[in-house]
């Protein structure tokens, strides 16, 4: 025992002090600071050392505030419209829609011995063709029958076989779009059957005349846009015989 508490007593017992270490410690983080100081002089420049002269004059202070930054009257005239919204087309003119040509057009088709204007039924207008659609469809279904898929279907069909028919016939050809446009636009006199097929019964020799008469209407007056469009001179009894069959489905579908 008496040994165990002179090692403890030995092992225990130091010259070391404290103002040593809190001596040394204080110098070590003055040198540490000179260092950095030193450092931190030779790496970061002067903040104006490397700015243009025109920079370091002209400072301007933000004067706004937080998310509203501060606009000067040159940025205005840089923002403002050139263009006012009186110079802009009309909404229905950027969509393709013209009245005055549905108009033409519709007068073309009700007179089928008016001179047709090829520049004018050589345009691709979808918005006659499907209104006159859609009516065909609705008098049909105040008559009773409901055959909008069939009424849809037969002008797809019919759309696409007058279209290789007449691409085969013409020279310039023509383009899907103006033969559905033709198409859907002599439909008019098909819907003129279909509501007086709401009226009375079309099934009899009445009807039958009036079927005839209006098939007769739609493919002379489809043939007459045609040849006037593609300059089919003499062809026009030709082109009338496959829109005659065509107008006559759609008169099966409406008398029966």
């Amino acid at each position: 025992m008496s040994n165990f508490k002179e090692f403890h007593f030995d092992f225990y017992q130091s010259n070391y002090t404290i103002d040593d270490q809190e001596e040394g410690y204080n110098s070590y983080r003055s040198n540490e600071n000179l260092c950095g100081s030193r450092k931190s002089q030779i790496e970061q420049p002067p903040a104006g050392a490397f700015a243009p002269s025109e920079m370091r004059l002209s400072s301007p202070s933000y004067t706004g505030q937080i998310f509203q930054p501060t606009y000067s009257p040159d940025t205005l005239s840089h923002l403002s419209y050139a263009d006012g919204f009186e110079e802009e087309p009309p909404l229905l003119e950027e969509l393709g829609i013209n009245f005055e040509h549905i108009w033409q057009k519709t007068l073309t088709v009700l007179n089928p011995m008016k001179p047709a204007d090829g520049s004018i039924m050589n345009e691709t207008d979808l918005t006659g063709p499907m209104v006159f659609c859609l009516a065909l469809g609705a008098t049909l279904l105040l008559a009773g029958k409901v055959h909008f898929g069939y009424v849809y279907g037969m002008s797809a069909i019919g759309c696409l076989a007058m279209h290789a028919l007449l691409n085969l016939m013409s020279v310039p050809g023509v383009s899907h779009g103006c033969v559905a446009s033709v198409l859907g636009y002599c439909l008019l006199p098909m819907v003129i059957l279909s509501s007086s097929a709401v009226v009375f019964s079309l099934q009899g020799i009445l009807g039958t005349l009036l079927a005839l008469f209006i098939i007769g209407w739609c493919s002379l007056s489809a043939s007459k846009i045609f040849t006037s469009a593609l300059a089919m001179e003499g062809q026009q009894l030709l082109v009338a015989y496959p829109c005659a069959l065509l107008y006559g489905l759609f008169a099966l579908l409406t008398v029966f």
